[in-house]
């Protein structure tokens, strides 16, 4: 034995001792949950409009707005303090203030946690989008998804782990990055999934001018691919890149078999379709997606990320409202309300609710004063998201903004606590779902994070 052997056997040893120690000092969390949907409003759906209801806005509508500070915005300058456009009610026992916007999905408040009091590290789409994605400003670092694949695996060999359903009319601002691995191995990658596509998956079945391929011959293809790419990968241990991609073609063949029946929703019932508004235009789009992203939960998928618009420029088609509020939100919401709500509703019937995580979330929010004379300009200084499921508990606020929905004054958060409440639930210590990366060993939650015990059940 070798020096190098000698200290490698014995140093490792007692490394595994103290690993032992310190595993059985910091026990994992035990699951509540199995499952996440998220849902990203992308272009920074307003707090002031939808969750967050402050009268003083309604009282001192068309007043100059004068928080006691000099305020800088994005791309304007202070206007008059603007209400929300839609009528505010109570509902739920729990006697939750909801917008007109969302009358659908206010009916579950009492199954929701609202986090009033989240803040951004940026102002800019990008950045912001980022970190609620990944944890930082920054591009390069694993999404929420892929985390959530490293840490837990697969319940469904012939489904991905970690599925995105964009908004057909585009991406939101970087674009898959937002659901990228970053340096975790590719294998915990997002699959794309288009359901409004002629090829929801790409590349998953040959095109159809290809007659000479045929159930044989791609059989054989396949086979010889998957010898040849072993006996390179045998060559180059430790490429993930290579071992995502023998895995990505090991899992297309089984997709061809399990991906058609899952993308079917023509045998659910006629209920079940009008439930998600599959039966009204502004719905049918957002409502298929909720209804797909319940079957892939159902079959075993881990992690459903649900987008509601994309960065494509003008006419807005994004929660970016800073011309005409009530006309952006209000086409955004619409289609996005009655789906909302369904895919809660059908969790619940379905038995899957107690299991799933569902998260509904912004890269920032809204200035309460107008930007010209009907839009908003972006807020990172206080915003709103919400849980449900999955241990959450219900009918509860958390952390306030102040008295015009400017900033968070109580227990004010970011989004790596957010992170450390849907890892807990899930079973998994944020502190020690880490992976070394140039020396560093990384986290989603950064070197921030506190589980927020009060959302738990």
């Amino acid at each position: 034995m070798n020096r190098r052997q000698f200290l490698f056997t014995h140093g490792g040893g007692l490394g595994g001792i103290a690993l032992a120690h310190l595993m059985q000092a910091q026990p994992a969390p035990q699951a509540k949950a199995k499952r996440v949907v998220q849902l990203f409003m992308s272009g920074a759906a307003s707090q002031c409009d939808t969750f967050d209801y402050k009268p003083l806005l309604i009282q001192k509508a068309n007043e100059k707005w004068d928080p006691g500070e000099k305020v800088e915005l994005f791309q304007s300058n202070p206007g008059v303090v603007m209400p929300c456009p839609w009528e505010w009610k109570q509902y739920g026992n729990c006697g939750k203030w909801v917008s007109g916007l969302f009358p659908h999905t206010a009916q579950r408040v009492d199954d929701m946690a609202f986090v009033h009091s989240v803040m951004a590290k940026s102002n800019v789409h990008g950045p912001a989008t980022f970190m609620q994605n990944t944890g930082f400003i920054l591009p390069g670092f694993p999404s929420a998804g892929a985390w959530v694949s490293y840490a837990l695996g697969s319940m469904n060999e012939n489904l991905p782990v970690f599925v995105v359903l964009p908004d057909p009319r585009g991406m939101p601002p970087n674009g898959p990055s937002n659901w990228s691995n970053g340096f975790l191995p590719a294998t915990h990658q997002a699959m794309v999934i288009q359901p409004s596509s002629d090829t929801p998956i790409h590349d998953l079945h040959p095109p159809a001018s290809a007659k000479h391929i045929t159930a044989a011959s791609e059989r054989d293809g396949l086979e010889l691919l998957r010898e040849t790419n072993r006996a390179h990968l045998a060559q180059r241990d430790g490429d993930s890149r290579l071992e995502a991609r023998i895995a990505s073609y090991e899992m297309a063949a089984r997709l061809q078999l399990s991906a058609p029946e899952v993308m079917d929703v023509s045998k659910e019932s006629e209920a079940t379709k009008k439930l998600y508004g599959l039966d009204r235009e502004i719905t049918a789009d957002l409502g298929r997606r909720c209804l797909i992203a319940r079957r892939l939960l159902e079959r075993g998928v881990r992690f459903v990320q649900i987008w509601s618009g994309a960065d494509n420029g003008f006419p807005r088609r994004n929660w970016d409202s800073h011309e005409h509020l009530a006309k952006d939100h209000g086409e955004l919401g619409t289609a996005l309300d009655q789906p909302v709500a369904a895919l809660l509703e059908d969790l619940k019937a379905r038995g899957l609710f107690d299991e799933t995580i569902v998260h509904w979330t912004t890269e920032f929010g809204r200035m309460p004063c107008s930007q010209g004379s009907k839009g908003r300009d972006h807020n990172p200084l206080g915003f709103t998201q919400w849980l449900a499921g999955g241990g959450i508990r219900g009918g509860v606020s958390y952390g306030a903004t102040d008295e015009w929905s400017y900033k968070a004054i109580e227990k004010p958060l970011y989004c790596y606590d957010i992170h450390a409440t849907i890892l807990h639930l899930l079973g998994v210590d944020h502190h020690r779902l880490t992976y070394r990366n140039n020396g560093i060993d990384r986290r989603l939650t950064d070197v921030h994070g506190q589980v927020i015990q009060d959302l738990i059940a």
